[in-house]
């Protein structure tokens, strides 16, 4: 019989068990807090001291959640999100900045922040705002249906297809939430390389056998090949 799918406040962080955050800040010590939390919730934490710094590792990597601060050398926070809002319209993003001014959280505003919290942080306030970015991340759904009838938990990683239940492994999950925050747009194999491997290039049959692996857990026709292009999820 399948899980029971009710949403439940207490682990909708764990969306985030294999997502990567990246963290802007230029002060040592709050860095190093904010990441000692963060690295109890990601997959994967990586930290950079300015704006500038930021840009150059998302140039080279893929983010699931990003964390800015607004006053750091080089490039500002706001600065670098009005870049990087220039690609990505849908990436979480969370501003912690000393800086209540009126001027900057109307830009703030204007650049789709996820929350702007305020120093000195309070721990609740930043899983709160995790919270909202993990729901962001499946598009305020914890309860996704395909059209075959599968029902998948992000949370648990947990796929359900007539009525079994079946977790996925780190590297299903990360790549099955990644088609569903793309759902219903072609994936190309390159996009899904640059989101999976980042620097390392396997065969196309890693991506062939990853997704033969999905298919066995939540059906034959739950990932649409598009011939010569990629893969499509649609919901």
């Amino acid at each position: 019989m399948c899980y029971n799918y009710f949403m439940n406040q207490n682990n909708i962080l764990d969306i985030l068990a294999d997502k990567k955050v990246l963290y802007a800040e230029d002060e040592e010590g709050i860095r190093r807090n904010v990441s000692d939390i963060l690295e109890l919730f990601f997959d994967q934490v990586t930290t950079v001291e300015n704006g500038e710094d930021a840009l150059q590792e998302l140039e080279l990597s893929i983010y699931d959640v990003l964390i800015f601060d607004i006053c750091m050398p080089h490039i500002d926070g706001l600065d670098a999100i009005n870049n990087i809002r220039k690609k990505d319209k849908k990436v979480p993003i969370i501003i912690l900045s000393a800086h209540t001014e009126k001027e900057y959280l109307w830009r703030a505003v204007e650049l789709k922040i996820t929350k702007y919290l305020t120093k000195p942080y309070d721990k609740d306030g930043l899983i709160k705002a995790l919270e909202t970015s993990a729901l962001e991340i499946v598009d305020n759904n914890v309860n996704i249906k395909l059209r075959n009838g599968c029902i998948y938990d992000p949370r648990l990683k947990m796929a359900c297809l007539d009525n079994v239940n079946t977790k996925l492994s780190k590297s299903e999950s990360r790549l099955f939430e990644y088609f569903i925050k793309r759902s219903n747009e072609v994936i190309s194999f390159d996009e899904i390389y640059d989101y999976m491997w980042e620097f390392n290039t396997p065969s196309k049959e890693a991506i062939k056998s990853l997704i033969k692996e999905l298919r066995k857990k939540m059906g034959k026709k739950s990932i649409q090949n598009i011939y010569g292009i990629g893969y499509m999820l649609e919901i």
